[in-house]
């Protein structure tokens, strides 16, 4: 089974390209998801958490609200990795333990993992290919406050995310989302067909070609 990472910047259009290749035969996973039920009530997050930043950070139902945590690191540097220590090893358990349980099964070729920092915390190299989402910084930004961001919010998020340049480097394939939806319905029927052609050889036991920022 191909490992897939996907990944891009804040408004880039990864989560659209995840359902477009969930839509083609893709088991799809969104890193993000994972993060909101280990902060729900009775995750396995919400203790250490409430230890480390403080009973504040809980919300009504006892899990954690992420809002109030976001506001408590937004200025503390040391304190986020802290978090980061915490939250990133327990994403990474459940993600091995749901592509070690696809592979037993056998009935995907392509497993997709959306996650925004895959990147920036090198969890790329996990993976067989990187799929790296991009759009020019404009259009993002102008997405992101569409959809009801803050201006302080985008800043901070943006702060955090390598920029495409960085993601492009190590990416296998790049998908540009600037266009129109049927464009990037066309770029991500490459994608898929890229990626079947590598879990073909994968499943062969041939080696996979290099693929260094192939655009599609």
């Amino acid at each position: 089974m191909l490992r897939v990472g996907l990944a891009g910047g804040v408004a880039a259009g990864k989560s659209t390209v995840a359902a477009l290749l969930a839509a083609r035969g893709a088991a799809v996973r969104d890193a993000d998801a994972i993060v909101a039920a280990l902060y729900a009530p009775g995750g396995a997050a919400v203790a250490p958490l409430v230890e480390l930043v403080g009973p504040e950070i809980r919300d009504p139902q006892g899990g954690v609200d992420r809002r109030r945590l976001a506001s408590r690191v937004a200025s503390e540097p040391q304190l986020l990795r802290r978090v980061e220590q915490i939250v990133h090893p327990l994403v990474r358990q459940e993600l091995d333990r749901w592509l070690a349980s696809l592979e037993r099964e056998g009935v995907v070729p392509v497993a997709v993992v959306e996650a925004a920092l895959l990147v920036e915390t090198g969890t790329f190299q996990r993976f067989h290919r990187l799929v790296v989402v991009t759009a020019p910084a404009a259009v993002r930004r102008e997405r992101a406050l569409a959809s009801g961001f803050s201006p302080t919010l985008l800043e901070r998020i943006l702060a955090q995310q390598a920029d495409d340049e960085a993601r492009i480097r190590v990416a296998s394939y790049v998908v540009e989302n600037s266009g129109t939806p049927q464009e990037l319905a066309g770029k991500v029927a490459r994608l898929w067909e890229a990626l079947l052609r590598d879990a073909q050889l994968l499943a062969a036991g041939l080696p996979l070609p290099e693929a260094r920022g192939v655009r599609l």
